[in-house]
């Protein structure tokens, strides 16, 4: 038996000990618990001596129906412990090796409290330490207090483990309310204070590996921190120093073998090298993608999509539209613990982020093949993304008109295509986000590399000047 499944199975029996306990506690035979939750007794004997897998779905009906407060599935939830040893986590030297930036003043003390979370998972961000077992989070004015002191010495962080969790809670809830203000406007105090909370928590965890323990909450959130650092620094056209957070950010997933954070992380770089038309490497990265875990369908989903754009660009439109089909499958058997770990690809949301990956890779396929029937479909997916998406997301809004109006440029309609840009043309040309640069760009360059001469392409291109290009 390998080290990862004897500590599963140390996991179950642990899990079923306290369910045992529970049930007994609450009056029930496993007959009757089997009845209420709706599975077989003999289901619930299994579980309670350790020798089955507890089902998530069940998990969450055992909890409420016993009334634990989530403690059955914070059991499953909870990390094992990954001992130490040659080549092991605490053996790495690149682990804390210096990461970019200088500390600035932060504003987390200052954070809109209408954002503030109440319970983790908030922002699709887990709880570092019991994943989606529904966390409450301290009280925001707590947290500048707590977050003052990690600059100090703090052993009490390192023996309280209440405290120490109450802190990961607390930093989580910034990070997700950090998230939401982004939504409304990406500042460079915004930035810095994730930034600046980022190199805290990595500190944080150097201190705890050094007194022997593995700082698993500590790297998962910095994982976590890494990934919108890069995503911010992404919206401020710094790709470089998005593409150095995502590095540092998957090295730290990968200490802490923590899976739905290394498949979102390489998501990132693959969109970065596939903005650079890397055909090659986007395929490399979206195959990686697929490599986390097969079992998960969301990561899965992932997978395919990135790789049907690898495809476009490689001009495969056969593998292109196969990965298209895949993905669609894919997403429509996502389960629960799918949705759990991936709450950004579920329902109008999810189906929206799908049919944006869908019609990008449509699009693309359609000029470099200059099929306009393939053009056609990538204006069905588009539209059918902007009208699954929530009113918050102005940004993705903006990259999604450009995107549609270049459809039907590949689709060879320039009418429609600069009637669709002319209204947004101002806001994009002031945007710095890397996306929607390239959407501008890639629709720029087929209206007036093609249709240059059309009375509304002329004028779609002195509204491009007075907008100050």
């Amino acid at each position: 038996m390998s080290v990862e499944t004897a500590q599963a199975v140390e996991s179950w029996a642990e899990f079923g000990r306290h369910l045992r306990s529970r049930r007994r506690r609450a009056g029930f035979t496993q007959l009757q618990l089997g009845r209420r939750v709706g599975y077989h007794h003999t289901l619930i004997s299994k579980l309670e001596g350790g020798l089955r897998e507890p089902p998530i779905g069940l998990v969450r009906r055992l909890d409420s129906v016993l009334e634990t407060g989530g403690e059955l599935a914070a059991i499953v939830a909870a990390p094992r412990e990954v001992p130490p040893g040659p080549g092991r986590l605490l053996a790495d030297p690149t682990l804390f090796a210096p990461i970019p930036g200088v500390d600035a003043p932060g504003d987390q003390d200052v954070l809109d409290p209408l954002l503030w979370p109440s319970r983790l998972p908030a922002e699709g961000l887990a709880c570092p330490l019991h994943g989606n077992a529904g966390c409450a989070v301290p009280d925001r004015r707590e947290v500048p207090a707590l977050v003052n002191g990690l600059a100090s010495p703090h052993d009490r962080f390192t023996d309280d483990a209440g405290t120490e969790s109450e802190l990961l809670h607390g930093l989580t809830a910034v990070l997700a309310c950090l998230i939401r203000e982004a939504l409304h406007h990406v500042t460079a105090d915004g930035v810095a204070t994730v930034e600046r909370l980022l190199r805290v928590v990595v500190r944080w965890a150097e201190e705890v590996n050094s007194n022997g323990r593995l700082p698993y909450g500590q790297l998962r959130l910095a994982a976590q921190y890494a990934q919108v650092a890069g995503r911010l620094r992404m919206q401020r056209g710094q790709s470089s120093i998005g593409m150095a957070w995502f590095g540092h950010g998957l090295r730290w997933a990968d200490a802490v073998h923590d899976a739905p954070a290394r498949a979102t992380l390489l998501s990132d770089m693959c969109t970065l090298v596939r903005l650079d038309q890397d055909a090659g490497s986007t395929l490399v990265y979206a195959r990686a993608i697929g490599a986390v875990d097969a079992q998960r369908r969301w990561i899965a989903t992932l997978s395919s999509l990135y790789q049907a754009r690898g495809h476009a660009l490689n001009r495969d439109a056969a593998e292109c539209r196969r990965h298209i089909t895949m993905a669609r499958r894919k997403f429509a058997r996502l389960d629960q613990r799918d949705r759990l770990e991936a709450p950004w690809l579920s329902g109008a949301e999810g189906e929206m982020r799908v049919e944006s990956a869908i019609g990008g890779a449509l699009r693309d396929l359609a000029a470099t093949t200059g099929d306009r029937g393939t053009a056609r479909r990538a204006v069905d997916a588009t539209e059918l993304s902007r009208a699954r998406l929530p009113p918050l997301m102005r940004a993705t809004r903006l990259l999604l008109t450009l995107r549609l109006a270049d459809c039907w440029a590949c689709a060879g309609d320039p009418g429609a295509a600069v009637a669709l840009a002319a209204p947004v043309l101002k806001e994009a040309v002031r945007s710095q986000e890397l996306m929607i640069t390239a959407e501008l760009r890639g629709l720029h360059g087929r209206l007036t590399g093609k249709w240059g001469d059309l009375p509304e392409v002329r004028e779609y291109r002195e509204q491009l000047l007075d907008a100050g290009v």
